[in-house]
């Protein structure tokens, strides 16, 4: 069969990428066409049709100024579906881009799965109704997204969450005894939300001289960009070991996203960053209906980690809570061992497979 992805941020790139060696166990002849990033390229043996870091605008405002750009990304991958006249279209997470072309998908034929649901739980349920018009089959990977889905009257399969399998399969290392502790600092994968997030996460390090400090470096942007950031502050930056960074370190400074959850399943106690432009931020605040941002607050529905939003991200609130969870991490450990046994058992990447290609 012919499986065209598109995935639209690292995360997805990730979870896209375990999906496609999970198809190719099941279907040895299976042809992809994505769009994605490096990992999806590397597990399709497959040039990408474009790398997500070409489109990953986020927030309101910032879509706005390149919606020009957004719309020539749509034509072209409608365009491209045409000529490549896929089995399966898979769509992985990135609503705004994703539910647009499972529309036009729809509308032409072409049978259309979505793997990682939008959080249409947060806001705007209602899309709900388009996703059962254009959307033949939905995987969700958080556990109360089956409830959700039916209380809409739409059945879907929850497979897990992906990121088990990712973290499962990393091999686990012991920090060393003869270095000092360290602090990871993840500000985020796309330009923008790195600007806003690490000259304050920079500031806090200078705050905590007996802990070295690691930055994770984003694989879709230049060591470049963040050495501009960095100045004369002297922490090491570090790309494409995110993972054996959550391992080596005593916390971290986590930009909201799905990293939060990394944290969590590495038993890493955190504080949760998010500051984005404020008209962004006060158009999403009227739009979204949950009480937290984080994915782990959200799957323990109670506030496990400390969230630092808009004005409460500032220098004495973050040097505060890193204090607070270096001194006694006690309580996040405890409530990680929880978000473990909710999220299940894994192979999650594996069910996704075996659903699709069965579909």
């Amino acid at each position: 069969m012919k499986y065209y992805l598109i995935a639209g941020e690292a995360s997805g790139d990730l979870h896209g990428a375990n999906l496609i060696k999970e198809i190719k166990v099941l279907d040895n002849e299976a042809q992809f066409r994505c769009w994605g990033g490096d990992k999806m390229a590397a597990a399709s043996e497959s040039e990408l049709v474009m790398h997500y870091k070409d489109i990953a605008f986020m927030g309101f405002v910032e879509v706005a100024k390149n919606l020009r750009l957004i719309f020539k990304a749509l034509n072209h991958c409608k365009q491209d579906l045409q000529d490549f006249q896929p089995d399966r279209l898979v769509l992985i997470d990135y609503p705004g881009f994703n539910l647009r072309i499972a529309d036009y998908a729809k509308s032409v034929g072409f049978k259309v799965s979505y793997y990682i649901s939008p959080q249409v739980w947060a806001w705007r349920s209602s899309r709900v109704k388009k996703i059962k018009k254009v959307v033949d089959q939905m995987l969700v990977i958080l556990p109360f997204e089956k409830a959700f889905y039916a209380d809409w009257g739409m059945e879907v399969d929850y497979v897990g969450h992906p990121l088990l399998d990712a973290i499962s399969q990393e091999e686990r290392q012991e920090p060393s005894l003869a270095t000092r502790p360290k602090v990871a600092l993840l500000p985020g994968s796309r330009k923008q939300e790195i600007r806003r997030m690490l000259p304050l996460m920079l500031q806090a390090a200078e705050a905590f001289p007996d802990y070295d400090f690691v930055i994770a470096g984003a694989p879709s942007q230049e060591p470049s960009f963040y050495h501009q950031l960095m100045g004369s502050h002297e922490v090491e930056l570090v790309f494409n070991q995110t993972y054996k960074i959550l391992q080596a370190c005593k916390a971290a400074l986590v930009t909201s996203g799905t990293a939060t959850l990394e944290a969590g399943l590495f038993a890493l106690p955190q504080v949760v960053c998010y500051k984005g432009n404020m008209l962004s931020y006060y158009i999403g605040r009227m739009l979204v209906n949950v009480p937290y941002i984080s994915l782990v607050n959200l799957i323990l529905d109670k506030p496990a980690v400390p969230e630092l939003i808009q004005a409460d991200f500032n220098l004495h609130r973050l040097c505060k809570e890193l204090k607070a969870i270096l001194d006694n991490p006690s309580q996040q450990l405890k409530d990680y061992a929880d978000l473990h046994h909710r999220l299940g058992a894994g192979k999650a990447s594996q069910k996704a497979a075996a659903l699709i290609v069965q579909a």
